[in-house]
C-alpha cells in the first residue's frame, strides 16, 4: 500500500516543519495559557537537575536479577526532564533552562546504549546480552524514540543551541548518525519486517521515530528517499498483520503504540511528499484501525482488555482526535475530545510522556480539542460488533457491557484466555480480565505461562480434569457464530480445542448472550468420554457475597451486580491481594476469584 507510493515519489522532499521552532516566539506565545503555565512549573522542578548516571552494572541488573524497572526508571526520568525543560524554554524564551537542557543532551549522548537491557540482542527472541556493544548499536523501541527526542530538540532549539556552541548540534547529529541512521540503513532488525515473520507494535513505533530522526535533522535528498521507501516497506508489513476489521490483537494500551504510531507515520510521509499519501486515510482498513480505540472503550477510564493490556489503558486525547479528524469520523472526534477533557489536568502537558513529539502535538491542538468538546453536543455511537481477525465480540446496552474473546492463544502478548468473557454494569467492572503484572525477565521467557495472570485459571474459564488452556495457535475456538440485533447480541463457540487432550473433552460449547435491557446469560455445555472434575473460575473486582436462593447459587458482587449460577456449587472464594505497581493502576484494592464446582454438563450464569 505505502511502499508503492514511496517508490514512485520522484520530487524533492518538502522541509519537515510540523511545529514552530522556538525562534517563532509569536506562535509559542499564542498557545493555551494553562498549558504554558503548567509547562513552566513542571520545568522549574528540573532546574539544576542531576541527570542520573547509568552504569555498566545498572545495565547488567536485568540479566542478573530479571528486574527491568530499576534501570528504566532512571532512563526515562532523564528524558522526561529534558522534554519538560525544552518545552518551557520554547514558551519562556529567556535562556533560563538552557544549561539544564545542554546537560540533558550530553547526558543522553554519553549513555553507552539507548536500547533497554531487555532488548539488548540482535536476533529476535534470543537471550539478551549482559552489556551493550557501543560499536554496534541495537535499534529497539527506545533507541529509536531517544533518536526522535534528540532530533526534535535539534529542530526546536537549533538557533539557541548554535548561539551557545556549534558543537551541541554537531554532537546530536553525530550520535544520530552512529546510533540510528547507520544501523537503520545497514542492519536488519526483526521489526523492520521481511514478509515472513510476524510483526507487532514495534514495527510501526520504531518506524515513526526513525522517520522523525531523519526528517527533522537531515536534508540529503537521496538518503531520505531510501529512508522513505524502507519505512514504507516496514509499514506495509505492519499493515499486513491486521485484518480488514482493524482490530489490534495487542489491546487498547498497545493501540497507542500501534494504530496511533501508524497515524504519525502517515502524517510524516504525507507532509514531506506534499500530500502524496492523502488517499491512504480513506482506506477502509485504516479507518477501521483508527476507530478501534473508541469501539473498545467501556466507560470513563475502562477499556475492554485482553492479553497484556490493562483495563485502564489511558485517556484518549489529541492523537486520537487528530486521527479521527483525518479519517472524518465525527463520533470518534467527540469521544477523544471528551475523554481528553475528562482527564484534565493530567492530559494537558503529559508530564510522563517519553516522546517529545507527542507533547508538541498536545501543545498545538489543545485549544481546538477543548473547543470541539464544548461545542459538540451530539452523542457517541458505540457499535455492537465482532472482530473476526482476533475473535473479539462486544455488545452493550444502557446498563450492561459484554465482551467475549474467541480467537486463539497465539496473540501478541498472549494470555491463555480463549473463550473468556468480561462484564461491566453501569460502567463498573463486574467480571474482569485482570491484566498483567509489571514486566520482568520471566514475562518474555519460556516460563511466561507460569505467571498467574497469563493462565486460564485466572480468567473467566473452567479448569477441566486439572488441565488449563495451553498457549499456541492450535489452542483455539472453532465453529464461532454470532448475531447482533437491537434486542439480542450473542456469540457461540466450540472450545474443546483450547484445552489439551488430557482434559478428556469431546465438546465444550460456550454461548454468551446480552438480552438488551434485561440481563446477560452465559451457557456452558460439556461432553466427555467419562466424568471428570471441573472448576469454573470467575474473577471479580468487588467482593462476592453468597445469597440464599432456591435451586441456584447466587452471589451479590458489591454494588456491581448479581450472579445466578445453575449447574454448579460454590467451592470457595479467594482473595487476591494487589501489590504489583502495574496492577495497582487499575485495581485499587484486592480482587476476588470465585471457584465453582461444575456438577452438570450444562452450566448457566445469569448476570443482572
Amino acid at each position: 500500500m505505502l511502499e508503492q507510493i514511496a517508490s514512485n515519489y520522484r520530487c524533492a522532499f518538502h522541509a519537515y516543519a510540523p511545529f514552530p521552532s522556538a525562534s517563532d516566539t509569536a506562535a509559542w506565545s499564542a498557545l493555551d495559557r494553562d498549558w504554558k503555565e503548567q509547562t513552566i512549573r513542571l520545568a522549574e522542578q528540573y532546574l539544576h537537575f542531576d541527570y542520573p548516571h547509568l552504569s555498566a552494572t545498572d545495565f547488567m541488573d536485568f540479566t542478573r536479577t530479571g528486574n527491568r524497572v530499576r534501570y528504566e526508571d532512571r532512563f526515562f526520568q532523564k528524558r522526561h526532564a529534558l522534554n519538560a525543560l525544552v518545552l518551557a524554554e520554547c514558551v519562556e524564551n529567556k535562556g533560563r533552562f538552557m544549561d539544564d537542557i545542554i546537560n540533558g543532551i550530553f547526558s543522553i549522548c554519553e549513555e553507552s546504549a539507548w536500547q533497554l537491557p531487555p532488548h539488548n540482542s540482535y536476533i529476535r527472541d534470543m537471550p539478551q546480552l549482559p552489556l551493550p556493544d557501543a560499536s554496534a548499536p541495537v535499534l529497539d523501541l527506545f533507541a529509536c524514540e531517544t533518536g526522535a527526542v534528540l532530533a526534535t530538540v535539534y529542530y526546536l532549539l537549533a538557533d539557541k543551541l548554535d548561539a551557545i556552541s556549534p558543537f551541541i548540534k554537531k554532537r546530536i547529529a553525530s550520535e544520530l548518525e552512529h546510533r540510528v541512521f547507520t544501523p537503520y540503513l545497514n542492519t536488519h532488525f526483526w521489526w523492520m519486517g521481511n514478509g515472513r515473520e510476524p510483526m507487532n507494535n514495534w514495527t510501526i513505533w520504531c518506524t515513526q521515530n526513525v522517520l522523525l530522526s531523519f526528517f527533522l535533522t537531515c536534508s540529503d535528498q537521496a538518503l531520505l528517499q531510501k529512508v522513505l521507501v524502507k519505512a514504507c516497506q516496514s509499514a506495509d508489513y505492519f499493515l499486513d498483520e491486521y485484518g480488514e476489521d482493524g482490530c489490534c490483537d495487542e489491546g487498547a494500551q498497545y493501540y497507542r503504540h500501534a494504530g496511533l504510531c501508524l497515524f504519525n507515520t502517515l502524517e510524516i510521509v504525507n507532509a514531506v511528499t506534499g500530500n502524496s499519501f492523502a488517499s491512504v486515510y480513506q482506506n477502509p482498513k485504516i479507518k477501521n484501525m483508527a476507530a478501534y480505540i473508541m469501539n473498545v472503550h467501556i466507560h470513563d477510564l475502562y477499556y475492554l482488555n485482553f492479553a497484556d493490556c490493562s483495563p485502564v489503558a489511558g485517556r484518549a486525547g489529541v492523537r486520537e482526535f487528530l486521527f479521527a479528524k483525518r479519517i472524518e469520523n465525527a463520533s470518534m472526534m467527540r469521544f477523544a475530545a471528551r475523554d481528553f477533557v475528562a482527564g484534565l489536568p493530567e492530559t494537558l502537558i503529559l508530564p510522563t510522556e517519553n516522546n517529545l513529539f507527542y507533547r508538541l502535538q498536545n501543545a498545538f491542538t489543545i485549544r481546538e480539542i477543548r473547543e470541539f468538546a464544548q461545542q459538540s453536543n451530539a452523542g457517541i455511537s458505540y457499535p455492537d460488533l465482532y472482530y473476526p481477525s482476533v475473535g473479539v465480540f462486544i455488545a452493550r446496552d444502557d446498563t450492561l457491557y459484554l465482551a467475549v474473546k474467541a480467537g486463539d492463544n497465539d496473540d501478541s502478548h498472549n494470555h491463555n484466555d480463549t473463550g473468556s468473557f468480561t462484564i461491566y454494569k453501569d460502567g463498573k467492572p463486574l467480571l474482569i480480565d485482570v491484566g498483567v503484572e509489571s514486566y520482568t525477565k520471566k514475562t518474555f521467557s519460556p516460563r511466561r505461562y507460569e505467571i498467574w495472570t497469563m493462565q486460564s485459571a485466572y480468567h473467566n474459564l473452567p479448569t477441566i480434569n486439572g488441565q488449563l488452556q495451553q498457549d499456541g495457535e492450535q489452542y483455539k475456538a472453532r465453529e464461532v457464530s454470532y448475531s447482533l440485533t437491537d434486542q439480542k447480541c450473542e456469540i457461540q463457540m466450540e472450545l474443546a480445542d483450547a484445552y489439551p487432550k488430557q482434559s478428556g473433552l469431546l465438546s465444550y460449547v460456550r454461548r454468551a448472550c446480552l438480552l438488551k435491557g434485561r440481563e446477560i446469560v452465559i451457557q456452558d455445555t460439556f461432553r466427555f468420554h467419562k466424568n471428570v472434575p471441573m472448576v469454573l473460575s470467575l474473577m471479580t473486582y468487588e467482593q462476592p457475597v453468597p445469597e440464599k436462593a432456591d435451586g441456584a447459587l447466587c452471589l451479590s458482587v458489591g454494588t456491581a451486580g448479581t450472579l445466578r449460577i445453575t449447574g454448579g456449587t460454590l467451592h470457595s472464594i479467594e482473595t487476591i491481594p494487589i501489590s504489583d505497581p502495574r496492577l495497582q493502576i487499575c485495581w485499587k484494592h484486592e480482587i476476588y476469584r470465585i471457584l465453582v464446582d461444575v456438577e452438570s454438563p450444562e452450566l448457566e450464569i445469569r448476570v443482572f
